[in-house]
């Protein structure tokens, strides 16, 4: 088998950082142990000799020019832009400081520099620096063929870390929320080393973090889960396992009435109508029923029955059913409610267990109750056949009458009164059966004042459920008792209750147990007092049912707070190993047998030397996991011989996550890098293929994309003036945003040629969006997201996304200058220098405008001598978007009420009018210049690092590769994924480890 990496090119010499160190202890130990383990580092390859005669005339053809016509504006303590050029003295300074030299170089060839009004260079000497520059740059490029470049090590980004966080637990807590904003390298982007670092403050942050993700932390039989709030009290571990076995109960398919309408279905359709057992699966199937209860309903429905009767008179009900036009769904409803109030007329009803001195509210006599409704659910009282009148035709004595009764048994088996009771208020409170009135809380026993629950849902378990459905809620259940401990706070309550409010306990016989004493939880303590609790019952003559109720609660009690300790205890090694699994995946590799003793030991020692119980240990180690540099920093393992290698299979999935998701590899990548199949070229595309698929490409998205052309932030966007324009609302703003990262999680999983980001005919809009843009929303509603056409919208691609218009807006007028700036600046690529400080403003409302048009007064605003050469670059990519408003809406007329013009003349002498003009401008004249901005931007940005001069042959190569293909999304991604920047490596040369600065920066 032929690996990616056989094909690379591995020379040149190397040295690297040699590791991360472990981190334990508790807090500052954290703290101090992430600090001492990070380190920088930088490298630069060694000159071949065969550059000696081009580095040689440096003084000559550049070094002269410099002098004479630059380094009067561009050194000293304040260069102009910040750039000093004075530093580059040599060739090889050329070469450490390329990308400011390459800027140089294109102000000279554009002509911008030197400025008109200081002394020009002849047209020999700007071609002889020119020259000189392209024949060294091309040198140096060929001596370094194959140099992946140094990538430093470096913390996660901000998102990064969220994102990972969120893959780790599976919870989008977004704890980075409150972290300072990133810094970003010469590319413009976060993930580099050249721009993270970590502070003091930044590292209590990170500890602040990790502590705040820990919480969340939730201890279950079988490991570890996270919920999405904090789990560090008693309600909230009950908030966390109650609203999982509601949301499962909401989940269940337990109205009758879409029963009682499919059977109808199934039985008057011909192609489905089959009398066999089980023929109903597939009907069940398509309405989202029970299979197993359509089934049980059906044969009810379709079976023989008495002449008279309940079923006779559901069988007659049923037949009449209309099975289409709008009444049908409400009939089969109405049929179900029919049905439901048949039982519920009828069921059992319980009064009060007495005894004299216990209170009618008391855990024992409460769960008594609640029991014999939950095991009667099937059952019904012919007494009160009565109170069916007018619902059902009688006999003279329904009661009596053994057809009557036999039919209603028939009928109760398949309809329980109930087949679950998810709510439920204090039960003593009520003369009648209040479960049904009285509304309280999610699973509450209905005790008063005390915590506890009761579950109740045997009917939905037998006849709805299937037994994968049964076996996850049982589990549930046993979860809800061991996480929440539930028995043992219940029976604290029961000790507090029956002391304080009850006042059954107040005997001195009781004293020797009370609710605060850990002990009586204990099954001695327990036992003890169900004797002289029951002893007392008796000698006040309770009856015996009470007495029996009362030895049951304190059976049933006890051997619950038992398993609840025996599973909490046989769970300990299991969540310790979800401990190890979880560093393992934030680690993004397996465990070295020092860091599992690591991880183990503090754990251990959490445990003894500090003495922490086990859910407070588990927690430290989740925040020890979070705050380890292999979870906080990305770095590439050194080689034993330094030089240029490939990447290891685990670096490689990290990189490429990073590089599509910006989180941690999954587990399916990191099962490849675990048995070295994803170095080979098939494998790694068919895992880049399936995560470009996934919705976690939206990482990509947001941190390229939308960093590189400027809306990164654009959610916090306030420059707006909201009484001007009061439809800028925070769901316009992040509709806003969220356009051009749709758009290119679009591209990317439709294969879109690269050209749609600048000609295409669509967008897409949810319906506040699409309100906006004056677009007709062709979605159901609900908010979702579509692909739209352009239409009469004048939308279509990147160019008129109301996010960039906006950013690039002052807020009460457009600003051509600013829209300009960012497409010749983010979309094409160009360098263009900061304007000089004395330039004068323009008003900063339109209204303010005079009789001029702003377009009028930006060209008196050209006039400035300091103005001139760099407005004439992209005054006119500006001027085009004058049909969209401050916030991006279309308009014919701007602020002041003039007609706005859309006419301009472009840099390369062309006329054109509006957006339409500027795409045909850029189509024509700058096509390349666009693609080679994304290439080498979405490079830049996969590497993690600022391009250098030997991914310029890899880039030409490229671009020369995709254009041939149509120039798709997906194969760019894929060629930068192939190639030898991304596959290999380099160490740094101890040269550069030095921390010196590149030649050209100040500061």
């Amino acid at each position: 088998m032929m690996g990616i990496m056989s094909a690379s090119p591995v020379n040149a010499a190397h040295r690297a950082c040699r590791g991360i160190r472990g981190v334990s202890g508790v807090s500052v130990l954290l703290l101090l142990f992430f600090c001492m383990a990070t380190g920088l580092i930088r490298g630069n390859a060694a000159e071949p000799a065969a550059m000696e005669a081009i580095a040689g005339r440096f003084g000559q053809n550049a070094l002269e020019f410099t002098r004479r016509y630059c380094m009067d504006c561009h050194s000293g303590e304040r260069p102009k832009a910040k750039f000093d050029i004075s530093v580059f003295q040599n060739a090889a300074d050329v070469r450490e400081g390329s990308g400011l030299w390459e800027i140089a170089v294109e102000m000279v060839e554009s002509g911008e520099m030197p400025p008109e009004d200081e002394p020009q260079p002849s047209g020999a000497e700007r071609q002889a620096m020119l020259e000189w520059s392209r024949l060294y740059f091309d040198a140096v490029a060929e001596a370094d063929a194959g140099d992946p470049g140094l990538v430093l090590a470096r913390r996660l980004t901000n998102a990064e870390w969220d994102n990972a966080i969120r893959d780790l637990t599976g919870v989008d807590i977004r704890p980075a929320r409150d972290f300072p904003v990133d810094s970003a390298n010469q590319a413009g982007f976060s993930n580099s080393g050249e721009a993270l670092f970590m502070s003091p403050g930044l590292l209590r942050k990170y500890l602040e973090a990790s502590r705040e993700v820990a919480d969340h932390m939730v201890l279950t039989p079988d490991g570890i889960e996270f919920a999405a709030h904090p789990v560090v009290s008693d309600t909230d571990r009950d908030k966390y396992c109650v609203l999982r076995i509601v949301d499962f109960y909401r989940s269940q398919p337990v109205e009758i009435g879409p029963y009682l309408l499919a059977a109808a279905r199934f039985e008057r359709d011909a192609d489905m109508a089959d009398p066999r057992p089980g023929s109903t699966a597939s009907m069940a199937e398509r309405n989202g029923l029970s299979p197993s209860y359509l089934e049980r309903v059906h044969q009810l429905l379709t079976g023989p029955c008495a002449d008279y009767g309940v079923v006779h008179e559901l069988q007659k009900r049923w037949k009449a059913l209309p099975l289409a036009g709008p009444a049908t769904d409400r009939a089969a409803r109405e049929l179900g409610d029919w049905v439901l109030s048949l039982r519920e007329k009828t069921r059992p009803q319980f009064g009060w267990l007495q005894t004299r001195g216990i209170h009618t509210g008391s855990q024992s006599f409460v769960l008594w109750r609640n029991n014999q409704y939950a095991r009667t659910r099937h059952q019904f009282e012919p007494e009160r056949f009565g109170a069916l009148d007018g619902l059902l035709d009688l006999p003279p004595s329904p009661e009596d009458d053994t057809v009557f009764v036999e039919e209603f048994r028939r009928f109760s088996r398949v309809f329980p009164d109930r087949f679950l009771v998810m709510e439920r208020g204090r039960e003593y409170l009520q003369d009648g059966p209040s479960e049904n009135e009285v509304r309280g809380r999610f699973l509450s026993a209905g005790f008063h004042n005390m915590m506890g629950f009761f579950r109740d849902d045997s009917p939905l378990y037998e006849l709805i459920l299937d037994e994968d459905q049964r076996a996850g809620l049982d589990r549930l259940w046993d979860e809800f008792e061991m996480i929440a401990r539930i028995r043992e706070r219940q029976f604290s309550g029961f000790l507090w209750f029956e002391r304080a409010e009850s006042g059954y306990m107040r005997d001195p016989v009781f004293d020797f147990i009370r609710p605060e004493d850990r002990n009586a939880l204990s099954e001695s303590m327990i036992q003890r007092l169900a004797g002289v609790y029951l002893a007392k019952a008796q000698s006040r003559e309770a009856p015996p049912e009470a007495v029996a109720a009362i030895d049951m609660y304190f059976h049933d009690i006890n051997q619950q707070i038992r398993n609840v300790e025996k599973a909490r205890a046989s769970a300990e090694p299991r969540q310790i190993e979800a401990a190890m699994d979880m560093a393992s995946r934030a680690f993004r590799r397996p465990l070295t047998d020092r860091q599992r003793s690591r991880i183990l030991g503090f754990y251990r020692s959490l445990r003894t030397d500090y003495g922490l119980e086990h859910e407070d240990a588990m927690r430290d180690l989740v925040v020890s996991i979070l705050m380890a540099p292999e979870f906080n920093y990305i770095f590439l393992e050194p080689s034993e011989d330094g030089g240029i290698h490939p990447l290891n299979s685990f670096e490689l999935a990290t990189r490429l996550s990073f590089f599509l998701w910006s989180s941690l590899p999954d587990p399916p990548l990191l099962a490849a890098a675990a048995d070295g199949t994803l170095l080979d070229r098939a494998v790694l595309l068919s895992h880049a293929r399936r995560m470009m698929d996934d919705p976690r490409i939206r990482g990509l998205a947001e941190e390229f994309l939308a960093t590189w052309l400027g809306v990164r932030r654009f959610q916090k966007h306030n420059a707006v003036d909201r009484d001007r324009f009061p439809s800028f609302t925070d769901s316009l703003r992040s509709a806003m945003y969220e356009e051009p990262v749709r758009f290119f999680i679009d591209a990317v999983q439709r294969d879109l040629p690269l050209t749609e980001f600048i000609h295409g005919d669509h967008t897409l809009v949810n319906p506040v969006l699409a309100g906006h843009y004056r677009m007709e929303y062709p979605g159901a509603g609900g908010g979702e997201w579509v692909r739209v056409p352009a239409g009469e919208a004048g939308r279509g691609g990147i160019l008129p996304m109301a996010a960039f218009l906006t950013a690039n807006s002052p807020g009460l007028r457009t600003s051509p200058v600013k829209r300009g700036h960012w497409v010749a600046s983010r979309v094409l690529g160009e360098h263009i220098p900061a304007p000089p400080p004395d330039v004068p403003d323009l008003p900063e409302d339109e209204s303010g405008l005079g009789d001029l048009t702003l377009a009028q007064a930006l060209a008196r605003h050209r006039d400035h001598p300091n103005c001139a050469a760099c407005h004439q670059r992209f005054d006119a990519l500006g001027l085009v978007f004058e049909n969209f408003g401050p916030v991006g809406e279309f308009r014919t007329r701007d602020l002041g009420d003039r007609p706005v013009s859309t006419t301009v003349t472009f840099p390369d002498g062309s006329a054109g009018e509006g957006l339409e003009g500027l795409r045909h401008y850029l189509a024509s004249s700058r096509r390349g210049e666009f693609e080679n901005s994304f290439t080498r931007q979405l490079m830049a940005y996969a590497l993690g690092r600022s391009l250098i001069l030997s991914d310029g042959p890899v880039i030409r190569g490229i671009l020369e590769d995709i254009n041939g293909d149509g120039f798709k999304t997906r194969a760019l991604i894929e060629q930068i994924i192939l190639s030898p920047q991304f596959l290999n490596k380099r160490d740094a040369d101890p040269v550069q480890e030095s921390g010196r600065k590149p030649p050209g920066t100040s500061g």
